[in-house]
């Protein structure tokens, strides 16, 4: 049984940018790999509350996908930076907010495994 589905993520409705979902998040989130602690995969209605707040807070039209439990850290599409992954510090003032930017899915999922191997709850 599948722990995530594609329908369980962001959908193009709930986005006010036109931008795909990276085909590998798909492919996670089928496969059910979407708890990798300290990172997880958010569900829609979550990914959909936390794209509201960012919306309020900055002007990049950030899309979320994955939230770290540890802190504010979101891992964002940028639809201004296409294929690319990007950290958002969400709370933090506007100017301040990105972090490490990943040049593919891939890479920010890799970043995730070796978070997940070196955190400790």
């Amino acid at each position: 049984m599948d722990c995530a589905k594609s329908q369980d993520l962001l959908q193009p409705a709930d986005l006010d940018v036109s931008v795909q979902l990276p085909s590998e998040l798909v492919r996670i989130s089928s496969q059910g790999l979407i708890n990798l602690s300290p990172w997880h995969v958010m569900p829609r209605e979550l990914a959909k509350k936390r794209l509201i707040g960012l919306r309020g807070r900055y002007r990049n039209k950030y899309v979320p996908f994955a939230r770290r439990q540890d802190n504010d850290d979101l891992a964002c599409i940028d639809p201004d930076q296409p294929g690319r992954v990007v950290v958002v510090h969400d709370f933090e003032s506007e100017g301040f907010e990105r972090g490490a930017t990943y040049q593919t899915f891939w890479d920010w999922f890799q970043m995730a495994i070796e978070d997940m191997i070196e955190f400790e709850p």
